[in-house]
């Protein structure tokens, strides 16, 4: 027994052996309104510049951290590269100089104080890095 097949307008479910059409959510007539889906190039461009400027804000908010957390790591490697006879005492503000012979050393002595090459002021900080003045 051969199936007689529906036109395409005609709304049928095979599976079900019943018609439907009035159960979708949309006019399923060939006489219905067409449907188009709506233009959202202007909504995607509006946004994706949007999109785009958080990403680059958080980018440079990275980098920017980056940049810091590198600093800190040379003057770090700096200070305890440096010579010094003493242990420092966290808070207490150290003077970091260079010798004549280019070595570099750590002191209490003030900058307006003696005639080394002065390179900066650090303080050891709890967590024991070194934080620059």
């Amino acid at each position: 027994m051969k199936k007689e097949k529906k036109p395409d307008n005609v709304v049928f479910d095979e599976d079900a052996q019943e018609y439907h059409g009035k159960l979708l959510p949309f006019a399923s007539g060939v006489a219905a309104p067409r449907i188009t889906p709506p233009d959202v190039t202007s909504w995607k461009n509006t946004h994706i510049v949007g999109a785009n400027n958080q990403f680059k804000a958080q980018y440079e908010a990275l980098q920017k951290a980056y940049n810091k957390l590198m600093t800190d790591f040379e003057y770090n490697n700096l200070v305890y590269n440096a010579k010094f006879s003493f242990e420092p005492i966290v808070g207490k503000e150290y003077h970091l100089y260079r010798a004549k012979d280019q070595s570099t050393f750590l002191s209490l002595i003030l900058p307006q104080e003696c005639n080394f090459d002065y390179l900066g002021s650090f303080r050891l900080s709890a967590d024991k890095t070194w934080q620059k003045l």
